[in-house]
């Protein structure tokens, strides 16, 4: 994350990074969901109060996203006009389902999904018609060759360096659409 934000502030876009209390402990275990999504709650009400005038688009990193959207969907995070996601978990590896994204339905903001195509938790087959059913409020960029972390394969051609800025235009391309209200 902290490749993601320095990228986005090259790229003029400010970030607010925190983490769970779980990582604050040094644990492997993540956070109950509703601790979990109380700490995005306070994240987002902190970014609202240090920049009032600033639109807020909020998301997270796999376990991080996928706690942004379940408490957005819960009750709407304050001033916050989109959601994105970078690797966003649609299933455990080697148990594809996509019941982790039915609480999509209940978010009425932009949605972002950055994916690689060869992301072991969003089998692409699970994730085309997920973000389809979420109609205009979806988009998915797809990060050819990429894994669940952005490696891609040696033989590919392509660097991680590479996959990670195809990452950050996308995110900043899309951000910069829902402020200006094109999204």
């Amino acid at each position: 994350m902290l490749e993601i934000a320095n990228g986005l502030a090259a790229r003029k876009i400010a970030s607010l990074r925190y983490q769970f209390p779980y990582m604050e402990a040094g644990s492997r275990r993540p956070d109950r969901p509703a601790l979990a999504q109380a700490t995005v709650r306070a994240a987002a009400q902190a970014a609202a109060r240090l920049a009032p005038r600033m639109t807020l688009i909020a998301g997270g990193k796999s376990f991080g996203g996928r706690m942004t959207s379940q408490a957005q969907a819960a009750a709407p995070l304050p001033k916050v006009r989109g959601l994105a996601f970078v690797g966003f978990p649609l299933h455990p590896a080697k148990k594809p389902s996509a019941t982790r994204a039915d609480h999509l339905a209940q978010v009425d903001i932009p949605m972002l999904f950055v994916q690689g195509d060869r992301d072991a938790l969003a089998e692409r087959k699970l994730l085309l018609p997920m973000v389809r059913r979420l109609g205009s409020r979806g988009v998915l960029r797809t990060i050819k060759g990429a894994d669940h972390s952005f490696h891609v394969l040696a033989r590919s051609g392509r660097t991680d360096r590479q996959a990670l800025d195809e990452v950050l235009d996308g995110l900043a391309r899309w951000i910069t659409e829902v402020i200006h209200g094109d999204r």
